[in-house]
């Protein structure tokens, strides 16, 4: 045992830490792994789809205070990405690479408990960066929110097939709107965070055109116009707000870019013109469409013949003598009786005849 402990030592001497996965070699096939590679492999645990990295991200939007959530996602090629914007509390200049060191955290004394377990290990920053192409911040300051964007590989990191189908949602016995069907996929964690935190904290979930009008409209709501005249740079304003400094589309493009959104001119023309609306909030579209649907009324057939079919009492009669007589023929070929009258029902498009019948035996 010591001599295999000596020579674990020496070749971590010689080659680095990095290089060494074993702390100890305790025999018999047993070893205790350092920390760097217990880290390494609680990662891959903790990341095992896309829709991860989305939870992930909002928990640690909200747990930084955030009140406003802008989720941008796209796919090219086999890799997703995607940009989370916030207006929590930022992190430090120096901080940004730090932070996705493993058990680097802010909430010494504010570690959360919710319906996904605890949350401040300082671990999930770790874990998505050991299981993605690329994880940055784009932007950010202290007190002025944050941009990260993630870039995960389809191939090696899943995400679900659906991500397209929004989850349908409903309230149980207490009241609490939950999602109740649906793929598992982004739409949906988005969706479960948005219920969950339903008067904390609006989430918005789009493609990057839309993130980037929503921001732009949102920005231009809560800025003081006159505030901008002393303002030397978009690097004072929150993160969320640096659009409604730009002046032309010119600037539109430069400021997305700054923080995570590329954008054609094209676009940025439409949407300083207008012609590409803001996002709803997640909440809202769940509550609205969830109240539609529970008032919209079916939808009416103008070409379906609704008339009705009636015959008289009369006729009925007659008709019912010429169906006994017709079965009569049947009957005595087959050796059957006819129980009682031949019965029938008329409804709107169908006229039923039934006829009770009985078997002689011979």
């Amino acid at each position: 045992m010591a001599d295999g402990n000596d020579l674990i030592s020496f070749i971590a001497s010689m080659s680095g830490e990095g290089n060494l996965r074993v702390e100890e070699n305790l025999g018999d096939g047993f070893v205790r792994l350092r920390v760097s590679e217990a880290e390494r492999r609680q990662a891959k645990h903790d990341i095992q789809h896309v829709e991860d990295i989305v939870v992930e991200m909002l928990r640690n939007a909200r747990d930084a205070g955030a009140k406003s959530i802008y989720v941008a996602t796209m796919k090219e090629e086999g890799a997703r990405t995607l940009l989370f914007l916030d207006d929590g509390s930022g992190v430090p200049t120096e901080m940004r690479e730090r932070i996705f060191d493993a058990r680097v955290t802010s909430k010494l004394e504010s570690m959360k408990m919710d319906r996904c377990g605890f949350h401040g290990r300082g671990m999930a920053l770790f874990s998505i960066r050991q299981n993605t192409r690329s994880s940055r911040v784009v932007a950010s300051g202290v007190n002025l929110g944050s941009s990260f964007c993630i870039v995960a590989d389809t191939n090696t990191l899943p995400e679900r097939a659906d991500q397209s189908t929004w989850p349908q949602t409903a309230k149980d016995e207490q009241g609490v709107l939950a999602c109740v069907r649906g793929p598992h996929n982004i739409a949906r964690a988005v969706c479960e965070f948005a219920c969950e935190e339903l008067h904390d904290c609006d989430v918005y979930l789009g493609s990057p055109t839309e993130i980037a009008a929503t921001l732009y409209a949102h920005a231009l709501s809560r800025v003081d116009t006159t505030r901008l005249l002393f303002i030397d740079s978009e690097d004072r304003l929150p993160v969320v707000d640096r659009l409604a400094c730009a002046a032309d589309a010119s600037d539109f493009i430069r400021i997305a870019a700054s923080v995570g959104i590329e954008i054609s001119e094209r676009t940025a023309h439409r949407i300083l013109g207008g012609s590409i609306p803001s996002l709803r909030s997640v909440a809202s579209r769940l509550l609205r469409e969830k109240t539609d649907s529970a008032h919209t009324p079916a939808p009416v057939d103008l070409a379906r013949d609704r008339r009705g079919l009636k015959i008289a009492q009369d006729d009925l009669a007659s008709f019912s003598r010429s169906m006994e007589r017709e079965f009569s023929e049947l009957a005595s070929r087959y050796y059957l009786t006819l129980v009682h009258d031949p019965k029938i029902r008329v409804t709107r498009d169908r006229i039923t005849v039934t006829f009770d019948i009985g078997k002689d035996e011979t």
